[in-house]
């Protein structure tokens, strides 16, 4: 009976993550009356259009509110075909599509349709914290790739040095959570060689392709051979402030798709029909919107990392994302320490630099999609605790 009851054995090594923790501990300061400077969160600064909440209304008044096809409403696929096309240089098809309860559901039926128990994934380091135990979900294993080095010694050279005969995949981020490096059209195509030449799959999170400052968002599965062997992962909660919502995309060439449309039909049997029809009018919005709202994420980022700088926190510019990743090490060398003196002294919230892997070791991330007046105020509580 003791054998019996226990979890299944791949859930052995799934965590969760800090970033929980923070939450509770800024929910508890506050509850106590006390004052959080909230640096901590991932969510858009601004409320779901107007338009994208009263489409879903009229979806419900429309009666709506059917089962809809496992792999999303026509509709949607095609217009997200369409968005493809047209933004990311993808030559596919609405059967390339399929929707999916948003962008961290895509990712984990994307591992789950390729990897093996056994199998290596490279992972470039630091990486959004779910995505190590999506992998191990998966019996597979994170091989951590650190992307300092890789982009100053050569991505090739540092990939073949953490490949192994087990590697499968390489999960591929651009813009990154939490440092905010953008890969260049050149390092995608390094990176598409080095698939390529070793028969690799890549996934390919682009969650955050509209907020990119410096430069511009590349899509590597728009280069020659790699529609064939990439998954390429997107969500609606950046873009168009739905994080709640739910609502995200995969696309995919055979036999990719079928693993997909499996996973996706045995895990949620589809995305709730009446946010469907409100992420179609999502994609309506105009361009000129999307830009203007990253021109006010750029006036917040330069705010914050300006202020970080000048209060003795070294940080570099970030080309994209919402983040900063400051050095912290003049409060301690231990991230956990370090946003833990934050957060008591100075009631800044951040979320320590290692939970982001190995080599986010003595960083805080810092989200500036905050209100700027928020931000300056974070930044004077910073500065009265840094220099007294």
């Amino acid at each position: 009976m003791a054998d019996a009851m226990r979890l299944a054995k791949r859930l052995d090594e799934v965590g969760f993550s800090d970033i929980v923790q923070v939450r509770n501990k800024v929910m508890e300061l506050r509850a106590a009356g006390q004052t959080v400077h909230a640096f901590h969160g991932g969510e858009p600064f601004f409320e779901t259009p107007s338009t994208v909440k009263y489409a879903l209304i009229c979806a419900a008044a429309g009666n709506k509110t059917r089962y809809a096809p496992s792999s999303g409403i026509e509709p949607l696929r095609h217009a997200i075909a369409a968005k493809l096309n047209a933004r990311n240089g993808l030559e596919v098809s609405a059967e390339n599509v399929i929707v999916t309860t948003g962008g961290a559901h895509a990712l984990y039926v994307a591992f789950q349709a390729v990897l093996d128990p056994g199998d290596d994934v490279l992972l470039f380091s630091p990486y959004w914290t779910p995505i190590r135990e999506m992998v191990t979900g998966c019996q597979a294993r994170a091989l951590l790739v650190p992307t300092a080095t890789a982009r100053s010694a050569g991505l090739t050279r540092t990939l073949e040095d953490f490949s192994t005969p087990h590697t499968r995949a390489i999960y591929y981020n651009t813009p990154q959570n939490p440092t905010g490096t953008v890969f260049s059209r050149q390092e995608a195509e390094e990176v598409a060689a080095f698939a390529k030449k070793h028969d690799l799959i890549v996934i390919a999170d682009e969650a955050y392709e509209d907020l990119v400052y410096d430069g511009e968002h590349f899509s590597i599965a728009s280069l020659p051979g790699m529609a064939q062997r990439t998954i390429s992962t997107y969500t609606f909660s950046k873009t168009y402030a739905m994080t709640g919502w739910r609502v995200g995309y995969a696309v995919a060439k055979e036999p990719f798709m079928s693993g997909l449309r499996k996973l996706v039909l045995y895990s949620v049997n589809g995305v709730s029909t009446m946010t469907q029809w409100a992420a179609l009018e999502a994609l309506r919005i105009p361009r000129s919107d999307i830009d203007a709202r990253r021109e006010e994420y750029r006036q917040r980022r330069d705010l914050l990392v300006n202020g970080l700088n000048e209060a003795g926190l070294p940080c570099e510019m970030p080309q994209g994302a919402f983040y900063a990743f400051p050095r912290v090490t003049r409060i301690s060398k231990d991230s956990r320490t370090a946003a833990k003196m934050l957060l008591t002294k100075a009631h800044v919230a951040t979320i320590p630099g290692v939970v982001f892997g190995g080599q986010g070791e003595g960083h805080v991330r810092f989200g500036y999609a905050i209100d700027p007046q928020a931000i300056e105020e974070g930044l004077a509580a910073l500065r009265k605790y840094l220099l007294p």
